[in-house]
């Protein structure tokens, strides 16, 4: 299904982007993030909670499907959507109810984020798949993590998909050039919620 659903959403850009002039994107022409974006915890992310002088509590836990977590005395506490400093709150909130003053630091163990905090790939990578994003995160680092292009991969026909001034909007770059070639003015920055996709040669 999942396979179904990305096939659908590649054609439906390629489609959009083929009846308009895409702007190619460089290195000289992409603004990088002066800072990274705050981290937001979202399903499929680890962490340890640690309660000071209270071991019983202390546990380590995954972020469920509907983006909850139960803890020791805790259950089915909305996790998704907050940052770690966030959600120690909300614990010591509900574990005040317990236990006198308690003191809580989340520690993030695994990383998957949020979808608005993904990269994703799809299409003629060797390895498709959804990235969490890092700080300086560049074009060529998301190339590396997906195993470069598969044989039949038209990378400089590429798509960037990316969500500018409230709108979205489709960026040409040129993968042949900076993974085969070693163009580096084709490695641009990366930003949250960007969707790479890779079409094939038309054979």
């Amino acid at each position: 299904m999942r396979s179904v659903v990305w096939a659908l959403v590649l054609a439906a850009v390629l489609v959009a982007s083929a009846c308009t002039q895409r702007e190619t994107l460089s290195a000289g022409k992409m603004d990088t993030p002066e800072t990274a974006p705050t981290y937001r915890i979202g399903p499929g992310d680890s962490m340890q909670i640690f309660v000071w002088r209270n071991q019983d509590l202390t546990t380590s836990v995954s972020v469920r499907p509907d983006g909850r977590i139960t803890v020791p005395l805790v259950e089915d506490l909305e996790a998704a959507g907050k940052t770690p400093t966030e959600l120690a709150k909300d614990i010591e909130g509900e574990l005040a109810k317990y236990v006198q003053d308690p003191l809580v630091t989340v520690i993030m163990t695994g990383f998957v984020g949020t979808y608005q905090q993904q990269v994703r790939v799809v299409g003629a990578a060797a390895n498709p798949q959804a990235l969490p994003y890092r700080d300086g995160m560049t074009l060529l680092d998301v190339m590396v993590s997906v195993g470069g292009l598969t044989e039949f991969a038209a990378g400089d026909r590429a798509t960037l998909v990316r969500v500018a001034e409230g709108e979205q909007k489709a960026y040409r770059v040129e993968l042949d050039s900076l993974v085969r070639d070693g163009e580096i003015s084709a490695n641009v920055a990366m930003l949250p919620g960007d969707i790479l996709i890779i079409p094939e040669t038309f054979l």
